[in-house]
């Protein structure tokens, strides 16, 4: 069962910005993780926890090694909802200090059904 995607209006727009070959490959690989975003045995989702000093537990990141993008989103588990908080370059410390500058912006409703669709 596929889960609603939902994005931030800043992940928005670093997805528009990016070349359109590769923004298919990264719709197709979050259409991909929507069917079962949810971490191991069952999904694909990739916990973050505790990265470069920032608090990132509750978000998960979908890699794509061969064109340097990161995807970083939450969930909501109830509503089955997936949030796309970050897209951007793969350079880690960039993609999770911007999740953290995300998280302190939105609060817990970055983990709440608060954002338009993708």
């Amino acid at each position: 069962m596929t889960w609603t995607i939902k994005i931030t209006e800043e992940a928005r727009k670093d997805y528009k910005k990016i070349e359109g070959s590769i923004r298919a490959q990264v719709l197709a690989g979050i259409v991909k993780v929507s069917k079962a975003p949810l971490p191991s045995p069952n999904g694909y989702g990739k916990p973050l926890g505790n990265k470069n000093g920032n608090n990132l537990t509750g978000f998960f990141k979908i890699k794509y090694r061969g064109i340097g993008i990161r995807v970083v989103y939450t969930l909501v588990i109830e509503e089955m909802a997936m949030n796309i908080v970050v897209i951007s370059q793969r350079d880690e410390n960039y993609c999770y200090e911007l999740a953290a500058k995300l998280y302190e912006k939105y609060g817990d409703d970055i983990f709440k059904n608060i954002f338009d669709d993708f």
